[in-house]
């Protein structure tokens, strides 16, 4: 009993760790959008002075331009996971399944239970005299 009380908290562990990584990989998700509005702050910025530096537009453009695809590359893996989750498919990190087998044997238990009582009450009213 103490190996599995052990297993079960290697496993709820391992969640955890899985879960502060989504969360990591969401806080450096939401840096990158802020780095998205910096540089396209800066290039609306330099766009209405009379002689923009073309350079430096260049340059935060192309700093915008690559933070939008990793943010849109990020928030497409982050919709892939939650749809998997939503499912109810198999994912690393979720003890849905497990869990749900888990009620769904809890409830056949309680069927057998209540199948054998009566099956109990008819024997004993059977060998009544």
């Amino acid at each position: 009993m103490a190996a599995g009380a052990a297993a079960g908290a290697g496993a709820s562990a391992y969640s955890l760790g899985l879960a502060n990584e989504r969360l990591r990989l969401l806080e450096e998700l939401e840096r990158e959008i802020g780095a998205a509005l910096q540089s396209a702050g800066t290039v609306i910025l330099e766009l209405s002075k009379e002689k923009p530096a073309e350079r430096l537009l260049d340059r935060h453009a192309s700093q915008f331009v690559a933070s939008v695809q990793k943010v849109e590359s990020e928030l497409s893996a982050q919709i892939r996971y939650l749809t998997q989750v939503a499912t109810g498919q198999p994912h690393e990190g979720s003890s849905y399944s497990a869990r749900k087998d888990c009620q769904m044997a809890l409830k056949r238990i309680d069927y057998a239970r209540v199948k054998l009582g009566e099956l109990s009450r008819t024997c004993e009213q059977m060998l009544e005299p």
